[in-house]
């Protein structure tokens, strides 16, 4: 079945899609389950890198990659492609297997990909249980998750697509330690993480099925986070966020730009929804402002230092363009 969602309307810039949660929630919840899929092949085969980063998938102008995974003295990569609607599993020596993105289980979904990837002979195995959700489901046992919308999932990814241009220059203000711009398959977000550079307090961890020191590791160090996400229960929208860890004091107060932000003490977490930036004249240097308000919050109260972390001249931004 198809979900109705409204066309792109006229009070938002049309490289920005409409995306309200509740049109989508079955695919987004299916499609999670999926990312997680993918996401635990390449955790099983790449060398650990710290925070996580070796787990993660990438934008790309079609959806979503691993970036190439090493087996044995091969290489290969899986590919969602929101624009076709098919998974794409490719090796170094030439070889590929597609899967089609179409409603179906979770299960069947798990089950098409490993033989997939038993055809182009890599052999692997996974931990079947979902990470950072509060109820999992093993994979290979999940029947309640089983819609694809491919229109939602195409509208998903073109959010997620300008969300990467804008997180991409704003990182590239920054010559300190920071992130990728990646796609976190656990909590289905996009995210892009400065470090001041001084260790941080042990994190308490508490994350829903999710080992702590795998939390321990990623919060080993300060920082200041952003990111986009389709939204949840406790944000019931598309938004965008931004928090520090250790959250220094006063941080809640911060005025963070643009008007429409607002700190949520539940997530403690600075919230901009996604339909503010996208019915702004210049969407781009509007969210470039959200994120740029609530670093220099975060660097400022915990008393980072800017000087030796930033570029002393801006040197050559992209110019966004205007609605």
């Amino acid at each position: 079945m198809t979900v109705q969602i409204a066309s792109d309307r006229p009070d938002g810039n049309p490289a920005w899609p409409d995306l309200p949660l509740k049109a989508w929630q079955d695919t987004y919840a299916t499609l999670h389950m999926w990312t997680q899929i993918v996401g635990k092949i390449r955790l099983a085969l790449a060398p650990w890198v710290n925070h996580s980063w070796h787990v993660v998938l990438y934008l790309t102008a079609s959806g979503l990659t691993t970036s190439p995974i090493p087996y044995r003295n091969r290489t290969f990569q899986i590919d969602f492609d929101f624009i076709e609607h098919r998974l794409v599993i490719r090796t170094n020596d030439g070889s590929e297997r597609q899967v089609p993105l179409r409603s179906r289980t979770v299960a069947d979904f798990y089950e098409e990909v490993f033989a997939a990837l038993r055809v182009l002979e890599i052999e692997l195995a996974i931990r079947k249980k979902p990470n950072e959700v509060a109820h999992p489901i093993p994979f290979d046992r999940d029947r309640e998750h089983a819609t694809y919308d491919p229109e939602c999932a195409h509208r998903c990814w073109r959010a997620l697509t300008q969300a990467d241009r804008v997180f991409k220059a704003f990182r590239a203000r920054y010559i300190g330690k920071c992130s990728p711009v990646h796609f976190f398959w656990g909590s289905f977000d996009l995210a892009v993480t400065r470090f001041s550079g001084r260790r941080a307090p042990e994190h308490p961890g508490g994350v829903p099925n999710l080992p702590d020191w795998v939390v321990r590791d990623a919060y080993s160090h300060e920082v200041s986070s952003c990111g986009f996400w389709p939204g949840n229960d406790a944000v019931p929208f598309p938004a965008f966020y931004a928090y520090a860890y250790p959250e220094p004091k006063g941080f809640p107060e911060a005025r963070a730009r643009p008007e429409g932000a607002y700190y949520s003490s539940e997530l403690k977490e600075f919230i901009l929804p996604y339909d503010e930036v996208r019915r702004a004249d210049s969407p781009d240097l509007l969210l470039l402002e959200f994120l740029q308000s609530t670093y220099e919050a975060a660097a400022d109260l915990g008393h980072w230092d800017r000087p030796s972390l930033e570029r002393s001249t801006p040197g050559k931004e992209p110019t966004f363009p205007r609605a």
